[in-house]
Order: structure tokens, then sequence, then C-alpha cells
């Protein structure tokens, strides 16, 4: 079962991409978010990353700034993130200071299988107040559908928030969608809908499925690196 998605926020966490190899990609991640304030007031905004993978299962993935709908440009490159599976070693580096932090992972206690789904961040579930009933949750599988010549499998998973704990005196549906391509190893199609705050959607398009660059997945130039890998224990 795919884990809670985060809600509409302003850090939208946008796709994950499984480190796997033999299965190299780049595309562009369209980030729509239709935000409700408390006072009434309707904001909409979007976004669009840059990911890829290459042969050997390692990613670039990236954060951008969220826009109005009437920006034309690139939004502004927050944050990007490259993963190297072989070596290890997990990047995040920062335009804004020209700094980029490493650490290289412990491998593995054990040799796992290859997912037959990617690894979203899990996140926190609120803690239910005493006497007040725990969401309902339940799943539905959509099927299949095709998109871009990709076969998608599609997952529904709804949770419904007693009236004690909506916040707006009436029982809330919180309605996720989650489109998995098995080929490529990661959803593209996450679509989020909360009554009290908004929706969003996270799509995966322009797909290629050639090798990307090898500068892609390499820190630019004018960097510091800093390496912030902790010590091995008893050290």
């Amino acid at each position: 079962m795919p884990p809670n998605y985060a809600g509409v926020q302003i850090h939208i966490p946008g796709v994950s991409i499984t480190p796997v190899p033999n299965a190299a990609f780049s595309a562009d991640v369209t980030i729509l978010s239709h935000q409700k304030l408390p006072d009434g007031t309707e904001v909409i905004t979007t976004t669009i990353n840059h990911i890829a993978r290459d042969s050997q299962g390692r990613f670039y993935n990236e954060r951008r700034r969220l826009v109005p709908t009437t920006f034309r440009g690139e939004p502004q490159l927050l944050e990007a993130h490259i993963f190297d599976p072989v070596t290890r070693v997990n990047t995040y580096y920062d335009p804004a200071v020209h700094l980029a932090r490493q650490t290289t992972l412990l491998p593995p206690v054990a040799a796992r299988q290859m997912p037959t789904q990617p690894q979203i961040p899990a996140f926190a579930v609120p803690q239910t107040r005493p006497g007040v009933a725990p969401p309902v949750i339940t799943q539905t599988d959509l099927g299949d559908q095709i998109m871009d010549d990709t076969t998608l499998h599609g997952t529904q998973k709804q949770r419904t928030i007693a009236a004690a704990a909506s916040g707006t005196g009436q029982p809330v549906t919180i309605t996720d969608e989650y489109w998995y391509a098995p080929d490529l190893f990661v959803y593209l199609i996450v679509k989020h809908d909360d009554p009290r705050t908004g929706e969003q959607i996270v799509a995966v398009t322009h797909i290629d499925r050639h090798e990307p660059p090898r500068e892609r997945f390499e820190v630019p130039a004018g960097y510091k690196i800093v390496d912030e890998t902790p010590p091995p224990p008893g050290r």
C-alpha cells in the first residue's frame, strides 16, 4: 500500500526514483497545486522538475520553486539530489550557496529483491486524540491504463477522518491516486485531494528512454563539496 501523500504544502516532494540498473530514462515532473487557505482564498501554483536515471541506477532528482501559472520560463532550482547505488554516495547540492553535501551510505544489511513499487518517503501520521476514532482507510485497485505507450497500474487510497478530528465538524475523506509504471519503477501520476486544504497533481511527462548525459549525475563546477558521512561506530 502506498504511504500517505504529504498533502498540500509549500515543499512538494515530487516523485521518488528507485535506483535500479538497466532502466535509463529522463523526464519532466509537472506539479500543479490548488491550495485553499483558511480565509477562503484559493492559490494555484505550478512548477517543473527534471529527473533522470542512467543504466547503472544512478539518479538525479530536483526541487524547483512553485510559481504562479502565469509565470514564463524555468522556475528557480532550489535543490538537486544525486545518488549512486554503486558507490552509495548520496549528494544534495544547493545552487543558492554553491554547496554540495555528500554522505556515503552504509550498504544494506542483506541483499534485497528488486522492489515491485518505488519507495516513497513515509510521512508521520498524527496521533489520534483519546476518544476519537482513528481514520477509516480503504484501498481500491483501479486497473491498468496506457499513457504514451507505457502501461500504468492504478491504486486509490482513501482516508475518512471522523468529524471530531477533521477540524470541520463533518467527516472528511482524503483521496490519493497512484499510477505506477512497472517498467520504469516510478509512479508517473500522483493525485491528492483533501477538501480542507486543496488538491495537487504530480505527473511525469516527456519521458526519454535514452541514456542521460554523464554530467547530469555530477556536482557542477564551482561547488564546495562537504563530506557529512558520520565516522564508523566506536571512533
